[in-house]
């Protein structure tokens, strides 16, 4: 029991940032999964199980709150459909042992883009310049579903970032668009893990707790999506996703001597709490210019 209520509180606090941000429910689900010992192909399978309900809800809720493009999304959903499957057949036909290395690679990388995006203001994954582009949302949509499926997670931090550089859109509408796309784009990754994955065991107790979670999360997420500091919730969220797979990576190595291991993680998290701290500030001061120059201007 114990089990599911921790995985539930797992599930609602990475649906929280997920909802919020617009990145961080696979992310999240797979690197714990992944740190407790999960092989690669049945952490994903059992994220993308996990997602089926929790984007659902989530995409509905965006949806009843106005925070949905539905021409964007079926432009950016479709290709996304179509590379989740593609990368959901190519994790399971690879070695655990490169499956295992490819998904912490890619999770440490996408720990950085978040830690990145909200920390330093900086962009990772480089976006098409110019406007609105509709010609850019289907590669988007493509290359993010092939990543979310390879590396567990992977959705949010590849479209959230590049729908803002290519449409016009408030964050509140491009953090709804991506969680009401990931909906489509988790059945289909999820139907491409059918067979490759069934014989993997995917366990379903924690799926279970991260569904509950996720879904009873959703709909407070949604209504607040815009309205939270992001810049120092994505900054610590980027930051323990490397810091995890870090651990994960280099115990597969032979590990650290525990004095060079606890230093190592305090300092990791104490420079994330800096930046956090600086981030926050940065944010509220731009939040802050408009309303203040507003004041100071001639009537």
């Amino acid at each position: 029991m114990w089990v599911l209520a921790a995985f539930a509180i797992a599930g609602g606090l990475a649906q929280f940032i997920d909802g919020t941000l617009g990145m961080g429910f696979g992310v999240t689900s797979a690197t714990v999964l992944l740190f407790l010992g999960v092989s690669p192909v049945t952490a994903s399978a059992a994220t993308h199980a996990a997602k089926l309900p929790t984007t659902l809800v989530s995409g509905l809720s965006h949806w009843r709150e106005g925070n949905v493009d539905v021409p964007v999304l079926l432009r950016v959903a479709l290709p996304g459909a179509v590379g989740g499957f593609l990368g959901a057949v190519v994790l399971t036909n690879i070695s655990m042992a490169s499956a295992k290395a490819w998904m912490s690679g890619l999770l440490i990388f996408f720990g950085l883009v978040i830690f990145a995006r909200f920390g330093l203001g900086m962009r990772l994954i480089p976006t098409p310049q110019g406007g609105h582009k509709a010609r850019w949302l289907s590669p988007i949509g493509l290359v993010g579903g092939f990543v979310d499926a390879t590396g567990g997670g992977g959705w949010g931090p590849v479209v959230t970032p590049s729908l803002m550089t290519v449409t016009r859109h408030e964050p509140r509408k491009v953090v709804g668009t991506t969680n009401a796309a990931e909906f489509v784009v988790a059945v289909s990754v999820s139907t491409g893990f059918l067979t490759g994955a069934a014989q993997h065991g995917i366990p379903w107790l924690p799926v279970i707790g991260l569904v509950i979670g996720g879904v009873l999360v959703a709909p407070y997420a949604a209504r607040l999506a815009g309205r939270l500091p992001h810049a120092p919730m994505g900054t610590l969220v980027g930051a323990l996703v490397v810091l995890v797979n870090a651990v994960t990576v280099v115990d597969s190595l032979g590990g650290l001597p525990w004095w060079l291991d606890l230093p190592g993680m305090a300092a990791i998290l104490a420079v994330a709490g800096v930046v956090a701290r600086r981030a926050w500030h940065r944010e509220r001061s731009v939040a802050s210019t408009p309303a203040e120059e507003s004041a100071t201007a001639p009537a």
